[in-house]
Order: C-alpha cells, then structure tokens, then sequence
C-alpha cells in the first residue's frame, strides 16, 4: 500500500520542473538633482530538475513597472472657436513606468489567455476603469495614453531583446528615462512554453530620492508651511546674491 501511494505521488509530480533564478544589477535607485536616468540588468538562469524537455522552446519575457495610480484621459474638442474638454476617461491604476523585454514576439510566444490572466503586455498593464464609462468607445483615451507614455519613453516593448544562452542563461537590459517616479518598482520574470507560463519570479527595486532631495520632499509632504518659508528665503537670498554680484561686476 505504501508503494503504491508513493508510485502515485511520484507520477503527480512534474517530469522535468523548470524554475527560475535570478537578480538584478542594482538593489537600489537613487534619485539626485542631476540623476538623468539609469540602467538595470536583469539576469537569472533556469533550474532543472531533470535533463531539458522535448517540445516547444523555451521562452522569457522579462517586465519593470513602476508605481500604479489613477489616471484622467481628457479629450479636447474645438467648440466655437475654444479648445475645450469635452470627454474623459477615468483608470483605477495605471503604472507610471512599464518595460517588456522577450526572447521573441510576444504574439508567437506568449498565449493571449496567459497575458489576460498575468497582465504582461503594455496594453494590458493598464488596469480596469474607475467608474461607469461615460463615452461610448474607450479605446481611444487608452491609446492615446500609451501613445504619450511611449513617446516620454514611460512604456517600451523590446521583442527579440532577452539574450537565452544554451537555454538556460539569460539577461534583459533596462533603460529607466529621468522622469521616474518615487516608489517601489516590480521586477517580474516569466519561463514560458508553448505559450504557456511554466514558472514566474519577482522581486522589488526601491527607486527613492536620496541626498537633499531626498530632505526637502520629506519636509514638503510633512511640514508644508515650513516648506514653504524655506523656499521663500532661499528665493530671496538668491535675489539679493545675484544683485549683489550685478553691482559689483558693474562697478
């Protein structure tokens, strides 16, 4: 009996179970006065519990995000003469940042049910609307959106760009642009077969302003009136030093 339920717990088990191992070139970002954007690396490898299977090829797709939040689509239309809003568009959560890298065309490697259910493509990063829709096609407002976020280089999609080595090694290459936003981002990694995801990994990446930035944010989130004054006299004295310099190259 005992035999038995080992041969069946055996047979459940995976054939060959193929896992992922990796990590990241940098454990943190920080954001400077003069931080004019950064690179990661991305690299891992796949663990094997038995030799590699037959069939289809393995694949990786690798993604970034950024902190998610609410966004408005407005949309402006000419009305007597006055570019005016007339319709808008409200999404729930929308990353601020979102980079797809793969070893090939996410429409021949990845299922399109899988990237429903993992959200892994940039369209699909773009979360559910907030409240009832009030224009009769929203597809519109979320290209326009993924149009502006490509073109500041906040959304990018790299096929073919995921280098696997003897199909196991792998590294991904991110450019993060200047205009990153404070928070933590998600690094995700997908091992697919046959368009199927066999196994994921994830990890964070801390993206904080750090130095003197890093005092003056806190200080305008928890001490406004205190910024604010601050401001004020650095403001002036920077005045009064330019005039100061002014008179005295005149002079």
């Amino acid at each position: 009996m005992i035999r038995l339920l080992a041969l069946l717990l055996f047979a459940a088990l995976p054939a060959s179970a193929e896992t992922v191992v990796a990590g990241q070139s940098l454990d943190e970002i920080g954001i400077t006065a003069r931080f004019d954007g950064s690179e990661v690396l991305i690299y891992g490898a796949v663990r094997r519990d038995a030799p590699e299977p037959e069939g289809p090829p393995l694949e990786v797709i690798v993604t970034l995000e950024g902190p998610s939040g609410a966004v408005t689509i407005r949309k402006k239309t000419r009305e007597a003469g006055i570019w005016i809003n007339t319709e808008q568009v409200g999404v729930a959560a929308t990353p601020s940042y979102y980079a797809v890298a793969s070893t090939g065309p996410l429409a021949d490697i990845l299922d399109p049910a899988e990237d429903v259910r993992q959200r892994i493509s940039v369209p699909l990063a773009v979360r559910a609307f907030s409240g009832p829709l009030e224009v009769d096609d929203a597809r519109p407002f979320t290209e326009a959106l993924l149009r502006i976020r490509e073109a500041e280089g906040l959304y990018s999609l790299s096929e073919g760009t995921v280098r696997l080595v003897e199909g196991t090694l792998f590294r991904a290459d991110f450019r993060l642009p200047a205009n990153l936003v404070e928070g933590t981002y998600k690094t995700r990694i997908f091992l697919l077969r046959g368009g199927k995801v066999i196994d994921a990994y994830r990890a964070a990446l801390p993206v904080r302003k750090v130095g003197i930035e890093r005092i003056l944010f806190a200080l305008s989130r928890q001490n406004p009136l205190a910024y604010g004054l601050l401001s004020l006299v650095l403001a002036v004295t920077a005045g009064w030093a330019a005039s100061a310099a002014f008179r005295f190259l005149r002079s």
